[in-house]
C-alpha cells in the first residue's frame, strides 16, 4: 500500500482539480474492486451500508470504531486507493475521543475522515451548536496536514430543514479547520449554491443530490459543488436487484433470477488484487 501521507495528498488534489471528482461509497472488498476497476480514484465507506448488511441500524452507534476502522482497512489494501472514512460523530461522547479517532485513522492509512454532528440519540438527533464545533475543532488539531477533514451536519437528513442554521455550522466547522464541508440532501439546488457560497473557497460535499431529488452531476459541477458522494444509493441500488432476483426466484425463474456476474469474474478481480499486494 502507498503511505498514508501520500494517500492524503492524492485525495487533497482530487478536491483541488477543475470540475471536482465523484467519490463512490463501498462496503466490502468486492464492491471496492468492482468501483477501483471503473475508475474512480478515491473511495468513500458508508456507515449506513456497514450496519444494514449486519444486521444493524445506522445512527445509533451500533457500528464499533474497531469494526469501521477494519472495514477502512479492508478497501484501502485491496484497491490501494485514497479512502475517506465516514466516521458518524468521531466514536465518543468528548471531544477528546474524536481527536483520538483521527489519530487511529491516520495510523490505519486513511487518506479522509467525516465528522457528523450527530449525537446517536433518535430523541435529539443533532449535537447543540457549541458542542457540536467543539468535537471539529478538537478533530481537526489532529487531522490539519496529515488527513482531509470533512465536517457534516445532518440538519436535512435529521428532518431539521433550517439552512440558516446549516450554514452556520458549516461556517464554523470551516473556521475552526474543516477542510470540506457537507450537508446531506439540502432542500434545492438553490440551497446547495448558498452553501457553496458561504463556505468558499473551501470544497462542499454532496451526496448524490438534494431533497428534491438527485441532480445531474454537470449541474452540481456548475454550482460548484467539488465532491459528490453515493452514500449508501450504491448498496440500495445492489439491495434492489436482490429484492427483484429474489421474487423471480420465488416465481421459479431460475435463470432470471441467477444472471449477472460470474463469480469467476468476482473472483479474478480478488486474485488479482491480492496478488499485487503479495509481490
Amino acid at each position: 500500500m502507498k503511505p498514508q501521507s501520500e494517500q492524503y495528498e492524492r485525495f487533497r488534489a482530487l478536491h483541488e482539480q477543475k470540475g471536482g471528482f465523484i467519490m463512490p461509497n463501498a462496503w466490502d472488498g468486492t464492491s471496492a474492486l468492482l468501483l477501483k476497476a471503473a475508475g474512480f480514484e478515491a473511495i468513500g465507506t458508508s456507515s449506513a451500508a456497514i450496519a444494514s448488511a449486519l444486521g444493524r441500524l445506522d445512527g445509533r452507534h451500533t457500528i464499533p470504531r474497531e469494526e469501521h476502522i477494519a472495514n477502512a482497512e479492508l478497501l484501502g489494501r485491496l484497491t490501494d486507493l485514497p479512502i475517506n472514512g465516514d466516521f458518524e460523530d468521531g466514536y465518543g461522547t468528548t471531544s477528546a475521543d474524536v481527536a483520538a479517532t483521527v489519530e487511529i485513522a491516520i495510523a490505519a492509512g486513511l487518506a479522509g475522515i467525516g465528522i457528523e454532528d450527530t449525537s446517536g440519540d433518535p430523541a435529539a438527533p443533532i449535537r447543540p451548536f457549541d458542542e457540536a464545533v467543539e468535537r471539529v475543532r478538537e478533530a481537526a488539531k489532529v487531522a490539519r496536514g496529515r488527513i482531509l477533514l470533512t465536517g457534516r451536519t445532518d440538519n436535512f437528513l435529521q428532518g431539521r430543514p433550517d439552512l440558516d442554521d446549516t450554514i452556520r455550522r458549516l461556517v464554523a466547522f470551516a473556521e475552526v479547520g474543516a477542510d470540506v464541508l457537507y450537508a446531506p440532501y439540502p432542500a434545492d439546488m438553490d440551497a446547495v449554491k448558498a452553501i457553496v457560497r458561504a463556505v468558499a473557497p473551501k470544497p462542499v460535499n454532496i451526496v448524490v443530490g438534494t431533497m428534491a431529488g438527485v441532480e445531474p452531476w454537470t449541474e452540481l459541477q456548475k454550482a460548484g459543488v467539488k465532491r459528490v458522494s453515493l452514500g449508501v444509493s450504491l448498496y440500495t441500488r445492489v439491495m434492489g436487484d436482490l429484492r427483484l432476483a429474489a421474487k423471480q426466484l420465488a416465481a421459479g425463474d431460475l435463470a432470471s433470477a441467477s444472471a449477472g456476474m460470474s463469480f469467476r469474474e468476482i473472483s479474478k478481480l480478488i486474485s488479482e488484487a491480492v496478488n499485487t499486494k503479495s509481490m
